[in-house]
């Protein structure tokens, strides 16, 4: 039982690397905020594309990057852009990587979830609205999109849950995130203790935000059969 204290919750470890830790989960937020709304905008482009446009040609391009980046591991993509764009003399930081990376993954995601959305939404809201005079783009960005978004929040707010957890895959290119600071710290001290540390902040973080999701969901089921 000492051993697993003095290599799992060792409390000077604790304060020792707290600190280092602390700065990499303030990365970690930042890397967040600014990978989920990418994944957001690019995810609702594609959806809308898809869903506005009918050239076959085009429906079809968007299906196949959709499946290809649902299909391709997100770390491979990570590290394909992080060492292989060089060779095209594409010079990227880590965090543009990432950036980029993470928005190419969660397009894909994000996508399909805006499409079902956008499905969801009956078709004679657009045909009212455009009765009325309204232009297409208006009945969309008015009516559709705002329904649809409303009818498939709890998907959104479950991936971008799943995003804040593939920030830690950012480690790999040196990104100083939560992950890589505890893996730091433990490499420094030769103490597990770091990496217990991490999972607790990251637990008390997102348990919450679990939580709250499956009381959404609950709540949309329940208002679906009422109507």
């Amino acid at each position: 039982m000492e051993e697993i204290v003095y290599y799992f919750f060792n409390i000077s470890v604790i304060k020792e690397v707290f600190p280092y830790v602390i700065d990499g989960l303030l990365v970690t937020i930042l890397l967040s905020a600014w990978v989920i709304p990418l994944g957001i905008a690019s995810g609702l482009l594609v959806a809308v594309l898809g869903f506005v446009v009918k050239n076959r040609l085009v429906k079809w391009s968007l299906i196949a990057y959709i499946d290809f980046f649902r299909a391709f591991p997100p770390l491979v993509l990570l590290i394909f852009l992080y060492t292989g764009l060089p060779y095209l003399n594409v010079e990227l930081s880590a965090l543009q990587c990432v950036a980029l990376g993470f928005m190419l993954n969660n397009s894909s995601y994000f996508g399909e979830i805006f499409r079902a959305g956008l499905r969801s939404v009956h078709k004679g809201q657009r045909e009212a609205a455009l009765s009325t005079g309204m232009k297409r783009w208006q009945v969309l960005w008015y009516v559709e999109i705002p329904q649809a978004v409303r009818n498939v929040f709890p998907d959104l707010v479950s991936n971008g849950i799943e995003v804040v957890k593939l920030t830690t895959i950012a480690s790999v290119v040196a990104v100083p995130e939560m992950l890589y600071a505890a893996r730091t710290a433990q490499s420094m001290l030769y103490n597990p203790t770091p990496i217990v540390l991490a999972a607790a902040i990251y637990l008390v973080l997102l348990l919450p935000m679990v939580i709250a999701l499956g009381k959404l969901e609950k709540r949309q089921r329940v208002q679906q059969v009422k109507v």
